[in-house]
């Protein structure tokens, strides 16, 4: 402890030993150390939350933009000008669908997203992408001039592409950016 020299490592509460290596606590110990208002789990803030829409959304219109129009056969801008608009409407999906998939998990689960096991990460990246194949099919319908079914076809590879990405993403920033004891909306 502050100030003492007992020979002897005094753990503190987020799992590190002063005087000697880190330690992860246990899952439920980093829950309790971490309460916030919904159901006793912090929760990211508007401001992180933010940061990762538009990095996530970024990252999406760089990565799928080049296979689409090769898919496709549109030129690239062309691509780029339908994904930027699916890409804003995503992001606005993202924002409302994190925010409440979290603040359900965590009233019903009692975890933070940061701790979210594989199976909730399949079933979160599945229910967002569910959400946003029914806002944007009609879009590509209009904008692209194809028929339901084959739009239907086209919007379920953005789907699945997004799908992989989205559960590669959220992992990855979920350990770069984890939820801190400061966190908690």
């Amino acid at each position: 402890m502050a100030g003492q020299d007992s020979g002897k490592t005094a753990p503190c509460k987020l799992g590190f030993t002063w005087g000697g290596a880190v330690q992860s606590p246990p899952m439920e110990e980093r829950n309790q150390t971490f309460r916030a208002k919904d159901g006793g789990v912090a929760l990211r803030t508007w401001r992180d939350r933010l940061r990762q829409v538009l990095a996530f959304e970024a990252g999406g219109l760089v990565l799928i933009t080049p296979p689409f129009s090769w898919a496709s056969g549109a030129p690239v801008l062309d691509s780029l000008g339908l994904l930027a608009l699916l890409a804003l409407i995503a992001a606005l999906w993202n924002a409302l669908y994190n925010t409440v998939f979290d603040r359900l998990e965590a009233r019903l689960a009692g975890r933070r997203a940061d701790l979210r096991p594989p199976s909730w990460r399949i079933v979160h990246a599945l229910g967002f992408e569910g959400g946003l194949l029914f806002l944007t099919l009609p879009l590509i319908v209009a904008w692209t001039g194809l028929g339901w079914l084959e739009a239907l076809v086209a919007d379920l590879g953005l789907a699945l592409a997004y799908t992989v990405y989205a559960y590669v993403f959220n992992w990855c920033y979920d350990r770069l950016f984890p939820i801190g004891p400061d966190q908690g909306e």
